[in-house]
């Protein structure tokens, strides 16, 4: 039982749609949380090994068919609604919300991106840092807004690029500095968020 201290718990959702590895940290980092709750995980792709960590610590997990976006961003308001989120948190979710769906939600969306935003939006972004011989990367969490890779940034962590690196093991080194850097955030974020209830 999660009881809150002071004030109000925070409820997040986490949206994933693949190996789920920032989500297994965000359990980590929030399992014995008095102030913030992971509560519903959705995905888009019912083969997404993340499920497996939320089913695991017991976490309400919902698959969403995307073949109508229209329809499958319906469901999702609906059950955000049903299950008092306060704060999504985008995990490796590989669908773009519209911009009915995020003027809809009304409340903070954050995304984590693999790169120092506003540099390198959209994919393949260690692919694209290496062919640009860029010294540094890293990974930046931001707020979503209806333009990809726009929102405010709220964190960031700088990754030094080693001579002769290749893209698989800056993608690795970057997403350990991932795992870090997104639950110090909404812990921040949340933390701010308290001081305006």
């Amino acid at each position: 039982m999660v009881k809150s201290i002071g004030k109000r718990i925070i409820f997040i959702a986490v949206f994933i749609s693949g190996n789920g590895s920032n989500l297994k940290s965000l359990i980590k980092n929030f399992k014995n949380n008095s102030k913030i709750k992971i509560s519903l995980v959705l995905s888009n792709n019912p083969n997404a090994y993340g499920l497996v960590y939320a089913k695991k610590n017991k976490i309400k997990n919902k698959i969403i068919n995307y073949k109508r976006k229209k329809k499958a961003e319906s469901i999702i308001l609906n059950l955000l609604k049903k299950n008092k989120i306060n704060i999504i948190c985008l995990a490796g979710f590989m669908k773009i919300l519209s911009k009915h769906f995020i003027k809809k939600f009304k409340k903070p969306i954050l995304n984590i991106h693999p790169s120092l935003l506003p540099k390198y939006k959209g994919l393949n972004t260690h692919s694209r840092v290496i062919l640009n011989k860029e010294k540094f990367s890293g990974c930046t969490v931001h707020l979503v807004t209806p333009t990809l890779d726009s929102g405010k940034i709220i964190g960031q962590k700088k990754v030094k690029i080693k001579k002769n690196e290749n893209a698989s093991k800056l993608s690795k080194r970057i997403l350990k500095q991932e795992h870090i850097l997104y639950s110090k955030t909404i812990r921040k974020f949340v933390s701010n968020l308290e001081k305006k209830i």
